[in-house]
């Protein structure tokens, strides 16, 4: 493609469908992964940990999830690097197969019963394979749709990152409905669990051939045939860029927590503590995911107009407010008012998804965008995403409190608040 590529065109817009069919495959591994692995903690802290002790098991299996998020971060260095240098496509078809492999063999592997400790082991290493490429998956697929995006409307464009990453939220809530509603609960707990992993990884293959097939972004060729690559990406933006990396790790935040505490830890919550029946829990994540999905665009669209600081912004404010009368609605312990209060989380949530790749992809140069907004993103996923879970039944055993992960929410939302208080607007700004 040529580097100076009207982005108005009717050749460039559909080189922009391509890419984000391109992307949205990819996308959908992120949260599909991760939110499966999520609402499947009880069969497979069954399945991979000894029994005995419950509790544990289910702990241990949601430091196993935090665990792979640890690797995110390192996954946004190596494959953020490699994408300022050699290209977002470049990168983003090695994520792809990385993602599918992992997802695919994390349903393939045999329980602690047949293999002992290698179990946990073998869990672990498909945890931290996943965590590794979503690491550089977020930020490369961010980064080449807002390249990519028409003039006036990298929101919208940019949206359709996370409405991927919904679609395969909502494709991993549905499949655990579906499941837990029409399988026996022994053949769900010994094998019906496994089988939209084995499943999702049979998407790996289109993927790779969509992304194989679109070509680079003008923005990245534009810089390349100035030989203006960045050949050290980390050190620039950390020297250049560091107060920006800060104001986007702690917007971030809001998002992260809110998605693994009220979404995708909901269901467990809902069933060990309020003792609500696990299709109904898993129904009412699937609804709110839905809206999530459906809303995301609009509010991409939204930032265009208002600006981003806004969005995300009351996006934090309304979660700093409203996260402890969220959680005393969910306590009510019926599937009713957890309907209401997930369908609410999912309206704020969205003025979240559809903001945060645009304004990620905008607070950085094209030389090192892929890799500041990668790992400023990566790292407080790894933080406050990964062990949202395990802290939220950590601190409702540690104070006999179900309501005690409503804090844990409310302070992501002050945190985030402050980020984007602190930052000017950078809507529409020039991306060099």
């Amino acid at each position: 493609m040529s580097a100076t590529l009207d982005l108005t065109s009717p050749e460039a817009k559909a080189i922009r469908r391509r890419a984000i069919v391109s992307c949205a495959v990819g996308n959908f591994f992120e949260l599909f992964d991760f939110v499966l692995y999520g609402f499947f903690a009880v069969p497979i802290s069954q399945a991979f940990f000894p029994q005995g002790n419950d509790a544990l098991a289910l702990i241990n299996t949601f430091i196993t999830f935090g665990v792979g998020f640890l690797f995110r971060p390192l996954g946004a260095v190596i494959l953020g690097r490699y994408g300022d240098r050699h290209g977002r496509r470049a990168a983003l078809v090695l994520t792809i197969g990385l993602m599918a492999a992992a997802t695919g063999f994390t349903g393939l592997i045999p329980t602690y019963g047949q293999i002992g400790l290698l179990a946990p082991v073998l869990l672990l290493i498909c945890r931290c394979g996943q965590g590794f490429s979503t690491g550089g998956e977020w930020g490369g697929a961010a980064a080449f749709l807002v390249e990519y995006a028409e003039p006036g409307k990298r929101g919208l464009t940019g949206s359709w990152q996370q409405f991927s990453t919904q679609i395969g939220a909502t494709g991993a809530s549905l499949s655990a409905y579906l499941l837990t509603h029409n399988m026996a609960p022994d053949a769900f707990t010994s094998w019906g669990w496994r089988i939209p992993f084995v499943v999702g990884f049979l998407l790996g293959p289109i993927g790779y051939y969509l992304r194989k097939k679109v070509a680079e972004t003008p923005v990245f060729e534009a810089n390349a045939e100035k030989q203006a690559i960045s050949h050290a990406p980390l050190s620039e933006a950390l020297s250049s860029h560091g107060a920006k990396i800060a104001q986007a790790f702690g917007l971030s935040i809001i998002g992260i927590v809110a998605n693994y505490v009220m979404i995708v830890f909901m269901p467990t919550y809902a069933v060990k503590t309020l003792h609500i029946d696990a299709d109904s829990a898993l129904l009412s994540a699937t609804l709110a995911n839905v809206v999530v999905m459906v809303l995301t665009p609009f509010t991409g669209a939204l930032s265009d107009k208002v600006g981003r600081r806004p969005m995300i912004g009351a996006c934090g404010v309304l979660y700093l407010v409203l996260g402890y009368p969220l959680f005393l609605l969910v306590g009510n312990g019926t599937f009713q008012m957890l309907l209401v209060a997930q369908l609410i989380v999912a309206c704020i949530q969205s003025l979240y998804t559809g903001t945060i790749p645009v304004i990620l992809s905008e607070m950085f140069p094209t030389r090192i965008r892929y890799t500041a907004l990668s790992v400023s993103y990566g790292f407080a996923v790894a933080i406050f995403g990964g062990f949202a879970p395990f802290a939220a039944t950590w601190l409702i055993n540690a104070t006999a409190n179900p309501l005690s992960p409503a804090y844990l929410v409310m302070a992501a939302g002050l945190a985030s608040a402050v980020s984007i208080w602190i930052m000017r607007e950078v809507r529409n700004v020039p991306l060099e």
